[in-house]
C-alpha cells in the first residue's frame, strides 16, 4: 500500500517486520495473520492495513525489504570504503550475497522462496537482478587496484552464480559449516575469475 517516508512511519514498518519474522519463526506461515503481526507489534490492525492489505503483501514487502537491506550493506561495506584492496571488496560482496556471517542483514527463511509464486512476478525477479547486478557492477568499479578491467558479461556471470547458488542453498537448507564452506568456494571461484578475464 503506502511507502513509509518519515522516521516514524519507517518505525512502525521495521516493528512490523520484525513481529512478522517472530511470529514465522515461532508458528509458521500458516498460523501468520495480519491480526497476530498487529498485536504483536502492539499497533491497531488498521495501521497495519495501511501499510500491507494482507499477509501475502506483508510476504511481498519484507523480501523487497531484505534485498534493499543486502544492497544497502554491499554499498556500506564493499563500495564506501577508501582504502580497501580488491580482494577484500570481493569478500565483503560474497559474504553479503551469500548471506554468510553476516549479522547485518535480516532473517530470511527457506519457505519464503516456496512461497515466491504467490507475491513475485516476472518484473519483480527483473527488479532485483538489475539492481542487485548493479551493486556488483559499483563493488568493482570502486576496486582500482583490479589486475584489469571487467567486461559486464563476467560481472554479471558472477552475480547470477552467486545470488542463484545462494537461493539453491537456502532450499537445501545446509548447515551453517557447509553453508560457509559454500561461501569460501564462491569467493575463491570469483578472484579466479578476475585475475583470469581476459584483458
Amino acid at each position: 500500500m503506502k511507502r513509509p517516508r518519515q522516521a516514524r512511519a519507517r518505525f512502525t514498518v521495521q516493528a512490523i517486520y520484525e513481529a512478522f519474522v517472530r511470529i514465522w519463526q515461532r508458528d509458521g506461515w500458516e498460523k501468520l495473520t495480519t491480526r497476530n503481526v498487529a498485536l504483536e507489534t502492539g499497533i491497531a490492525v488498521g495501521t497495519l492495513y495501511d501499510y500491507f492489505p494482507n499477509k501475502t503483501a506483508l510476504l511481498s514487502g519484507y523480501v523487497r525489504h531484505c534485498i534493499e537491506a543486502l544492497i544497502a550493506a554491499i554499498d556500506r561495506e564493499a563500495v564506501q570504503p577508501t582504502d580497501l584492496p580488491w580482494e577484500r571488496r570481493i569478500h565483503h560482496l560474497v559474504r553479503l550475497v551469500c548471506g554468510v556471517d553476516a549479522p547485518e542483514l535480516p532473517t530470511f527463511h527457506p519457505d519464503m522462496l516456496v512461497l515466491e509464486g504467490a507475491m513475485a512476478e516476472a518484473h519483480h525477479h527483473r527488479r532485483a537482478h538489475e539492481e542487485l547486478a548493479a551493486v556488483w557492477g559499483r563493488v568493482l568499479a570502486a576496486c582500482t587496484d583490479l589486475p584489469h578491467p571487467l567486461g559486464p558479461e563476467i560481472t554479471q556471470a558472477l552475480h547470477l552464480s552467486a545470488w542463484g547458488g545462494r537461493r539453491y542453498v537456502l532450499l537445501l537448507q545446509l548447515t551453517p559449516a557447509a553453508q560457509r564452506q559454500w561461501a569460501n568456494g564462491v569467493e575463491q571461484l570469483c578472484c579466479a575469475a578476475i585475475r583470469q578475464a581476459p584483458r
